[in-house]
């Protein structure tokens, strides 16, 4: 067994889509091509956290899992608020912090910075009306939850009118919803950190649409949920420590860029494409083959049965060996008509499904009124498969 990383939420969902990516990326360490819209997420979240960190007033963290209290030495001197960023400091952070990479063209990345420089602009706006109040910008934080170690990069955390906690996660995308809030992993994962590093309770869960300065909010996740949401990570975890990696083919496919080390699609190579095509066609030819023999076995089979019928016998010897015809019965009943009987009377099986053998028991049970007895007889019944065996066992269809 492989010993288990620190799982993030992305790290996580990547394995969960496809295993095989997740290897590529954090175990063969590859690394994934630019793309403009991720190099543009990245400088946004770099310009926030300068713009946001001087509200930062910190606040009492857990050491190993305990509540404990800041000593003096601890608090520097910018433990009360300071002051946002002027718009023109912010506007030159922007430019120093800008990530270039992955962008399609020049007219599409003068389009991404001018979006950038618009966004925080009317952000430090509202900033401006309404100034939160952060315990942490750009938290780093770890903790184990019931064996898995956790880590992840919190945008903002800030304090809530009442005491609490709120965990504050910036989109950047085109659209999102307080459904995308109350659904998101991400939130919960962030939830299950922040708990485990910060005694306050966790009172609010909020993603922040940057292009409409309107935050997205969920209350925090119960503990039925977050349950739900370990049984998910328990199995990328288990999917990790057994080393899984196979490939998980689907749409995601489309984006990935390790497709050509990827098996589904890696192609072969020119020096044995002849070979293979050979064992290809062989095996084409085989299977057909194989599909044509069992249609004839199942037309001999079929003669045998017809035979055995017209002549009342149940063994019949070939020139090279005998055939024995073998009884497979089955009852089956309609599971909506006799499971409500069964449970009446305390009879369902283990995992509340109706066995046969119970219901023909009640069928023939004189103490059961006859109208019940009547509607399970009604739901099912017996069949009778017939099948041919070889003089010695082996199954002739």
């Amino acid at each position: 067994m492989a010993d288990l990383p620190l799982l993030s939420h992305s790290s996580i969902r990547t394995y969960a889509e496809c295993p095989l990516r997740w290897k590529f990326l954090y175990i063969d360490r590859i690394p994934e091509a630019p793309r403009g819209y991720f190099s543009f997420g990245r400088t946004v979240h770099a310009v926030l956290e300068e713009m946001v960190r001087p509200l930062v007033v910190p606040s009492d963290r857990r050491v190993d899992g305990r509540e404990r209290q800041r000593t003096l030495e601890e608090w520097s001197p910018g433990t009360s608020p300071g002051t946002l960023l002027s718009a023109e400091e912010l506007l030159r952070r922007y430019e120093r912090l800008w990530v270039a990479d992955g962008y399609q063209s020049a007219e599409e990345e003068a389009r991404y910075r001018a979006l950038g420089a618009d966004l925080l602009l009317r952000y430090r706006d509202e900033l401006v009306r309404a100034a939160p109040t952060p315990v942490a910008v750009e938290a780093h934080l770890q903790t184990q939850w019931d064996g898995v170690a956790l880590h992840g990069y919190l945008d903002r955390i800030d304090r809530t009118p009442t005491g609490g906690l709120e965990i504050v996660d910036y989109k950047t995308s085109r659209e999102l919803s307080n459904a995308d809030a109350a659904s998101s992993d991400q939130l919960a994962i962030y939830q299950v950190l922040v708990e485990g590093n910060f005694p306050d309770p966790v009172e609010g869960l909020t993603l922040y649409h940057l292009r409409s300065l309107t935050p997205m909010r969920s209350a925090p996740r119960a503990r039925a949920d977050l349950d739900r949401l370990y049984v998910r990570v328990g199995a990328v975890a288990d999917g990790i420590r057994a080393e899984a990696y196979e490939p998980t083919p689907g749409p995601q496919c489309r984006r990935c860029e390790f497709r050509s080390r990827c098996p589904e699609f890696r192609a072969v190579p020119a020096a044995d494409r002849d070979r293979l095509a050979g064992l290809v066609d062989q095996f084409t030819a085989l299977r057909r083959d194989e599909d044509r023999l069992e249609a004839d076995l199942r037309a001999a089979a079929e003669a045998l049965h017809r035979e055995a019928e017209r002549l009342g016998v149940h063994r019949i010897e070939g020139r090279t060996a005998t055939v024995v015809r073998q009884k497979e019965e089955r009852w089956q009943f309609e599971s909506e008509v006799v499971r409500p009987i069964l449970a009446e009377r305390g009879l369902l099986g283990p995992d509340g499904s109706p066995d046969p053998d119970q219901v023909r028991r009640l069928i023939r049970d004189g103490r059961v009124p006859p109208a019940v007895r009547q509607r399970l007889e009604s739901a099912g019944g017996r069949s009778v498969r017939w099948y041919w065996t070889l003089d010695g066992g082996r199954d002739a269809s």
